[in-house]
C-alpha cells in the first residue's frame, strides 16, 4: 500500500462520505492519483462504498496507532521504550534485527516496532503471518541479555506468560497457551510469538520478539488462513484499543523479560502450565524429518521443554521445529 492510500484513508476515517475531487484538492494531487490509490484496497480488509456524486465512505475504519497515546498509557515506563510506528513493512522482527547490528545502536532503551500493515509477517517454521491494515496488533522488541542464546529456551514461554496476564489485567479471559508459542481461544488461533536471536553461545545475546495478535479479522483476511483463527473481538464483542493494549502489553512484557533475565525460567513453569491448553491431554508432536511422537503431556521442564509420558516412558522436546496437535 502507498503513502498516499494511507493518506486518503486517515481522510476517510471519520466514515462520512468524501468526493474524488475534495480528497484530491486537500491532498495537493489528481483526481486519478486518488483513484489509482484505491485501487484494489478491497486486499487489505478496507471497505469502501463509491457512490456517485457522494465518493468515497470507509465502512470499518480502523483505530490508528498513535505514539502520544501509547506514551500516556505508559505513564512512568514511556521513558524506557524507543517505539517506532510505520504505515507499512514487511516484517517488524526483520527491522530489529537489522538495527541490533548497526555499530551505533544504543542499547539503553527497548526498541519498539509497531505497524499499520504487516506485508510479510513470519510465523515458526517459515510460515506466513496474514493480517489486514488496522486488524491486528503487530510489533516487535528487542532485549538485550547478558547470557548466551542457550539460556533463552524458555523465553517464547514467557512472552505468552506476559501475554495473557495483560488480557487478564484488561478483563479478557479464556485465553489459553500452546507449546511453545500460540495463543487459543476455543482452540483457534488468536495470537502467535516468533522469537529471534543474536548473540554468542556464552553471550550476550539480542533476543527480537515478534508478537501479532488478532483483535478485528476482516472477512478478507481470513480468506488468506488455512486453519482455525479467532480474534479478540470474538471474546470481548466490543472494539480493542489498540495504542491501550500495546501499552500494557509492553509493560508487562519488561516485568516479565527482567524476571527472566535474572532467574531464567523456572520462577514462570507452574504459572505457564496452568494457562497450557494441551496440559494432561493426549497429543501428537511432530518432529522436523516427519516422525510423529504420540503421548500424554505432563508439564515443561526447567528450561522451557514440553514433557510428553510415553509407551516408553517419560520424554522431553525441545523448543523448536516442532509441531502441537490435539488427538481428537
Amino acid at each position: 500500500m502507498k503513502p498516499i492510500s494511507f493518506a486518503i484513508l486517515k481522510l476517510l476515517s471519520d466514515g462520512q462520505f468524501h468526493s474524488g475531487t475534495q480528497i484530491a484538492q486537500f491532498l495537493g494531487v489528481s483526481r486519478t492519483s486518488v483513484s489509482n490509490a484505491l485501487r484494489g484496497i478491497d486486499e487489505f480488509g478496507v471497505t469502501l462504498y463509491r457512490v456517485t456524486g457522494k465518493g468515497y465512505r470507509w465502512i470499518n475504519p480502523v483505530q490508528w496507532l498513535d505514539k502520544n497515546a501509547i506514551n500516556q498509557y505508559l505513564a512512568e515506563y514511556s521513558q524506557r521504550f524507543r517505539i517506532t510506528i510505520d504505515e507499512v513493512v514487511e516484517s517488524t522482527n526483520t527491522i530489529l534485527l537489522n538495527t541490533s547490528k548497526a555499530k551505533n545502536y544504543d542499547q539503553s532503551m527497548i526498541d519498539v516496532v509497531v505497524t499499520e500493515l504487516q506485508t510479510k509477517g513470519r510465523g515458526r517454521r517459515g510460515r506466513s503471518w496474514f493480517s489486514g491494515l488496522g486488524d491486528s496488533l503487530t510489533f516487535s522488541l528487542s532485549w538485550q541479555f547478558q547470557q548466551g542464546v542457550n539460556f533463552l529456551a524458555g523465553l517464547s514461554l514467557v512472552v505468552g506468560i506476559a501475554i495473557i496476564r495483560t488480557f487478564t489485567s484488561l478483563g479478557i479471559r479464556e485465553v489459553a497457551l500452546k507449546w511453545p508459542n500460540d495463543l487459543l481461544f476455543n482452540s483457534s488461533k488468536l495470537g502467535g510469538v516468533l522469537i529471534e536471536l543474536q548473540g554468542e553461545v556464552q553471550g550476550p545475546a539480542t533476543a527480537v520478539i515478534g508478537i501479532g495478535i488478532n483483535l478485528t479479522l476482516s472477512d478478507k483476511t481470513k480468506l488468506y488462513v488455512d486453519q482455525d483463527i479467532s480474534d479478540l473481538y470474538s471474546i470481548t464483542h466490543t472494539p480493542i484499543d489498540r495504542n491501550k493494549l500495546l501499552a500494557s502489553l509492553l509493560i508487562e512484557m519488561a516485568t516479565v523479560l527482567e524476571i527472566f533475565a535474572a532467574e531464567g525460567f523456572p520462577p514462570f513453569k507452574e504459572e505457564w502450565i496452568s494457562y497450557h491448553s494441551y496440559e494432561a491431554r493426549e497429543v501428537e508432536v511432530l518432529l522436523p524429518a516427519g516422525l510423529i511422537e504420540r503421548g500424554i503431556v505432563t508439564g515443561i521442564t526447567e528450561d522451557g521443554s514440553l514433557r510428553l509420558q510415553m509407551e516408553s516412558g517419560l520424554k522431553s522436546f525441545h523448543c523448536g521445529e516442532i509441531s502441537l496437535r490435539k488427538i481428537g
